[in-house]
């Protein structure tokens, strides 16, 4: 199997402002406007699409996004994303093509992160394809406060802190 080294200097990855590598691939080329609601800030194109790959001593710091996210595993070590979810409800899904889903979804406005499901320090990595639509900005990505998460979730303060 390929390294992580090799994923990052073949698909042009560079680091991601939440832990991580990535490289946009797609940006459709229409958009549109949410003006009339407020959703969005300005014009969004209809889809964006990036890889991304996480190595075991990274993770995908907590933040939300005003899109839908969809995850694509494409290969490497389980890759498992938690999502905080304004309802109260905490949940996860594990890609991995063993023990797991090849592909996953995190509606908008979810708090989420994600980590390796392997010993840290050890070679393992995980690469995904992630597509947002509407497409993705970096004016609709927040990250999280973990003491005001840890007061809606006490129970997964512990995770919390290790995504933060």
């Amino acid at each position: 199997m390929p390294s992580a080294d090799h994923w990052i200097t073949a698909l042009g990855l560079e680091q991601h402002p939440e832990g991580g590598y990535y490289r946009e691939t797609y940006r459709s080329k229409s958009s549109f406007s949410h003006r009339e609601t407020k959703t969005f800030p300005g014009d969004r194109s209809y889809a964006t699409s990036i890889y991304y790959l996480l190595r075991a001593n990274e993770r995908s710091r907590l933040h939300r996004i005003r899109s839908d996210e969809l995850w694509f595993f494409h290969a490497g070590s389980p890759l498992t994303v938690y999502l905080f979810h304004d309802v109260g409800l905490a949940s996860s899904f594990t890609l991995s093509p063993k023990d797991g889903v090849l592909q996953g979804m995190v509606p908008a406005n979810t708090w989420f992160g994600a980590k390796l499901q392997a010993p840290s320090g050890s070679d393992a990595y995980a690469l995904a394809s992630c597509v947002v639509s509407p497409g993705f900005d970096f004016r609709d990505f927040t990250f999280a406060d973990p003491q005001a998460l840890t007061r809606k979730f006490p129970q997964h303060k512990g995770l919390i802190n290790e995504l933060s």
